[in-house]
């Protein structure tokens, strides 16, 4: 059992969809209930904050160095020198009662985001992808809570998480077109790791998943279904994972206060904050967003 230390003490609400950058050495992570995005630096220890007045589930780099946000309202870039957010596309423009969740950017430099309901967990959730044109297209529908994602090494699966169904699912994934077929249950995730949350893959096709009221990161065999190790976070609610840092040997780790009682919190008071722990495992670089229009 490997323990995780403390990176940034912060008190986040919802802290969640971790994303390093490797061009500044920096990691972007979202506080979805705080509405703002944070960029640490491990280097420096210094956590930037920026305001977006409104929930964002997911922040990516794009190719150009813009951020692109995943947010309530759909999708937007943003600037963190100006501060400016510009709308790219509201696919559930008609649906005020969902936001987005998890997101993340696939090999070819698309941008992979779902939503779900921000009260309830029904199946109103949907999975998009934004893709070089700034087009929205829907992948899955019917979804609950759409979480995390994965592609592997060979980029023909995809990997994807319905929290609630507690299912790992797996797809065919065609890198030039983006399409993803067959979905199939890779395995089911027990309910001693918590409920499935965000998950990042290493360079050796392994799963790493937070694990949502379990206190809990783990590493798991797609293939076999197999727990290969598991790290414990001094936090309840373990959101999402990804690796960092010079090697892709940092795994660092966000979390959440929210939904905790009072007495929770004083037991785990370092809920919500921002984690990290040295693996020897290495993930991959995070993939850009590619664009071919600056807007």
């Amino acid at each position: 059992m490997m323990k995780a230390e403390l990176a940034y003490e912060i008190k986040a609400l919802l802290g969640e969809g971790p994303c390093w950058d490797e061009r500044k050495q920096v990691l972007y992570w979202t506080d979805i209930s705080g509405k703002v995005i944070h960029r640490f630096d491990p280097q420096t220890g210094q956590n930037d904050t920026f305001k977006i007045g409104q929930m964002v589930g997911a922040v990516v780099v794009a190719e150009d160095g813009r951020l692109v946000l995943a947010a309530e309202n759909g999708f937007y870039f943003y600037n963190t020198e100006t501060g400016q957010t510009t709308a790219i596309h509201d696919p559930e423009a008609d649906r005020p009662e969902n936001r987005f969740n998890d997101g993340k950017v696939d090999p070819a430099g698309r941008f992979w985001a779902g939503t779900m309901q921000k009260n309830d967990n029904d199946p109103e959730g949907s999975l998009y992808c934004l893709d070089d044109t700034l087009e929205v297209e829907t992948k899955l529908t019917g979804l609950r809570t759409s979480n995390g994602m994965a592609w592997d090494m060979t980029n023909k699966r995809m990997y994807f998480i319905d929290t609630p169904t507690r299912n790992i699912y797996v797809f065919d994934y065609n890198l030039k077109t983006g399409i993803i077929a067959n979905q199939r249950v890779a395995f089911q995730y027990p309910g001693g790791y918590g409920f499935p949350d965000g998950m990042t893959i290493d360079t050796e096709g392994m799963l790493w998943i937070a694990g949502w009221g379990a206190g809990k990161v783990s590493r798991w065999n797609p293939e076999t279904g197999a727990v290969l190790s598991t790290v414990e976070v001094p936090a309840q609610n373990i959101t999402s994972c990804t690796f960092g840092g010079k090697h892709f040997d940092t795994l660092y780790i966000t979390t959440a206060r929210e939904g905790m009682t009072d007495e929770e919190l004083e037991k785990l008071p370092l809920s919500g904050s921002l984690f990290s722990i040295q693996t020897n495992a290495t993930g991959l670089p995070a993939n850009r967003f590619k664009n071919i229009h600056h807007v």
